[in-house]
């Protein structure tokens, strides 16, 4: 078996671990803690929880779909700097899934049981855009982390004004996703047609609301 064939193999194999660690792990490895850490837990009543645990567990999934997008678009990217700057948000977004799960635990609830679901059909998103072209994948990272910054800011007025620790983490959320969007056009993406978006924003809509019961 050549070296080039064993190559292919590991990149496949490597894929695969990615994929389950996305998906399975109750401890997601991450660079950065929760910024929430610190911040004493409030009394919530039981609604207020299970609020929270649903906007949690959404924010999660949309983690899971970022990494899924990242690593397909890592996959098929042509050039090396479009690649590493996959890989370096990617990296990122670890941290939020990290921080999503952990929270939504906390409040007593489990992440969505459709995310290997949501996992694949992200996955398969990005590795066509990144085969289609290296500007197109990078437009799509910034329209996507555009309509994800959307939700978060609609997440903010809905999460209760006492829940401290799901709203700390949430903005800072918000601060990354807005700099992967802006570092997605700085690095040649190409703005979305109002079209696409409304296309996006449609199917993001019916994971959102499937993934706040389910």
């Amino acid at each position: 078996m050549n070296s080039r064939r064993l190559s292919s193999i590991d990149g496949f194999l490597a894929q695969v671990d990615l994929a389950l660690k996305t998906i399975t792990s109750e401890n997601p490895v991450h660079n950065r803690p929760s910024p929430a850490k610190n911040t004493s837990e409030e009394a919530l009543t039981s609604e207020e929880k299970r609020q929270s645990a649903a906007l949690m567990r959404v924010n999660h999934t949309g983690e899971v779909c970022a990494q899924a997008l990242y690593q397909g678009q890592a996959l098929t990217a042509k050039l090396t700097t479009v690649r590493h700057e996959m890989e370096h948000a990617a990296s990122e977004e670890v941290d939020h899934l990290a921080w999503c799960r952990e929270r939504v635990v906390q409040l007593g609830e489990q992440p969505s049981t459709l995310n290997p679901l949501w996992y694949v059909m992200s996955f398969g998103l990005g590795a066509i855009t990144g085969l289609v072209s290296d500007k197109l994948s990078l437009g799509f990272v910034a329209a996507t982390e555009h309509q994800v910054c959307e939700h978060l800011s609609i997440h903010l007025q809905k999460l209760p004004s006492n829940d401290i620790k799901s709203r700390i983490i949430v903005e800072r959320m918000l601060e990354d996703e807005a700099r992967h969007a802006e570092s997605a056009l700085k690095a040649g993406g190409v703005a979305f047609p109002s079209p696409a978006k409304s296309l996006m924003t449609t199917a993001s809509k019916a994971m959102t609301k499937i993934s706040y019961f389910i």
